[in-house]
């Protein structure tokens, strides 16, 4: 009796263990994985706000009487600096500020390149394109940085809500939580309205 009971407890937790030891490194993995992804999502935005002076000062020169329009581009800017948003506080309110503030940004900018239509000897000037093009080489690096961080939250939310994850993750890294992923608010789901 006692053999059949050790050989049932046997087939039992060996398997566990096993499942436990093979997948026990998943979950951190993972969550670096996940930090490593939105802090490229911050450096691109970091880019694009290191960018965004030497873009006004370039217009600036050329349109200096479209004072509001700079001042709009540099507050948002500013907002957007303002936001401390890390791995650790992603939440869906703190992800909304920071979607709100580069939504807010984008919305300067366009401004900004609407600016930049009233001048044509500025779209000629060899500086301003050069910072254009770095502006909408960032704006690419920004979607494809934003696109690798969903996928990362996506690969390790799965492995908390899936077997054998969900197990180790109960067993081996309690504290392990559901991701929240970019989203983008209904303002910037909204189809942008270019005027001339």
């Amino acid at each position: 009796m006692k053999k059949i009971i050790l050989i049932l407890v046997l087939a039992i937790v060996l398997p566990l263990i096993y499942i436990v030891v093979v997948n026990y490194n998943n979950v951190p993995k993972l969550d670096e994985n996940v930090k490593e992804k939105w802090s490229q999502v911050q450096n691109q935005y970091k880019r694009r706000a290191d960018l965004i002076p030497n873009l006004v000062e370039t217009v600036k020169a050329y349109a200096s009487h479209e004072k509001s329009t700079f001042v709009e581009v540099t507050e948002a800017r500013s907002k957007v600096s303002q936001i401390n948003l890390d791995v650790n506080n992603l939440n869906p309110q703190m992800l909304e500020q920071f979607s709100q503030a580069q939504a807010g940004l984008s919305s300067a900018l366009s401004k900004l390149m609407v600016v930049v239509e009233k001048y044509p000897e500025l779209k000629a000037n060899e500086n301003f394109l050069s910072l254009q093009s770095q502006l909408e080489g960032t704006e690419n690096r920004i979607t494809v940085a934003r696109r690798d961080f969903i996928e990362a939250v996506k690969l390790y939310n799965l492995e908390l809500r899936t077997m054998p994850g969900k197990l180790v993750a109960a067993i081996a890294h309690p504290d392990a939580q559901i991701k929240e992923t970019f989203s983008a608010s209904q303002t910037e789901q909204e189809a942008p309205k270019v005027k001339f």
